[in-house]
């Protein structure tokens, strides 16, 4: 479905992403874990061309790209397939939760107004906010502008949905409420790539554990055997380190 070999990039002289190789399966729950400054975030954000790769070879429902050398055109075509969930929400605050979800349909895919509204307010639903569709950002707890961020990732019908470290800027109360949304996803079959530090829905929502360290693919595994039959050091370190901050 989603396949990228070689990614590289770098910012001025600091090499963020090595060579990374990273491959995605329809279905797949993929969680990202790694130290702060490992290339997480910049990973993600190259898959999706919110950052530009400077090399790099992206193969996507079989059209295979150089990452260097998208077309704008072809950046768009492949956006509309994904959806994207930032750390911090990145809700427009002068925009209800249903104008916010709506946004991408009515201005990106110039859907009719009527149509988007219905597809906004069952993805609302979807994510338990169907009662909070006129309440505008401020109006909602951080849980429920995470929420509504899915929600807007989801009214696009992405094939594949890339998240950011979803629950960081939350607190500790609230980030339940998140992962039990991200939990039934992954349960209709939902695709994602998640950025986390949350190693129970790592644990127990992922297919597979990436673990990246200094820009580089340190470890892949299936959940089961990153967690109970882990060999790895520095990993076993980092687990650790993880655990006895929470």
């Amino acid at each position: 479905m989603l396949k990228v070999t070689g990614i590289t990039k770098s910012f001025g002289d600091t090499s963020v992403l090595k060579g990374v190789d990273i491959e995605v399966h329809k279905g797949d729950v993929i969680a990202i874990l790694g130290s702060s400054g490992s290339g997480k975030t910049t990973l993600l954000r190259c898959m999706n061309f919110l950052e530009k790769a400077d090399g790099g070879e992206l193969v996507f429902d079989n059209e295979s790209f150089t990452l260097s050398h998208m077309r704008h055109k072809d950046i768009i075509r492949l956006r509309k397939k994904t959806g994207f969930v930032f750390q911090n929400y990145n809700l427009f605050r002068n925009k209800t939760a249903l104008e916010n979800v709506t946004i991408g349909l009515t201005v990106a895919r110039k859907e009719d107004k009527k149509k988007a509204e219905e597809i906004g307010l069952k993805m609302l639903k979807k994510v338990g906010l169907e009662d909070r569709a006129h309440f505008y950002p401020n109006e909602l707890s951080g849980g429920q502008q995470q929420r509504v961020a899915i929600a807007r990732a989801l009214a696009t019908n992405p094939e594949v949905i890339f998240f950011d470290e979803p629950t960081s800027a939350l607190d500790p109360e609230l980030i339940g409420e998140v992962l039990e949304v991200m939990k039934e996803l992954a349960k209709e079959g939902m695709t994602m790539v998640v950025v986390t530090h949350e190693l129970n829905f790592a644990k127990n929502v992922a297919n597979t554990i990436v673990f990246m360290e200094d820009g580089k693919i340190l470890h892949k595994a299936s959940s089961k055997e990153f967690f109970t039959d882990q060999k790895n050091d520095r990993i076993k370190e980092f687990l650790r380190m993880i655990n006895n901050n929470d």
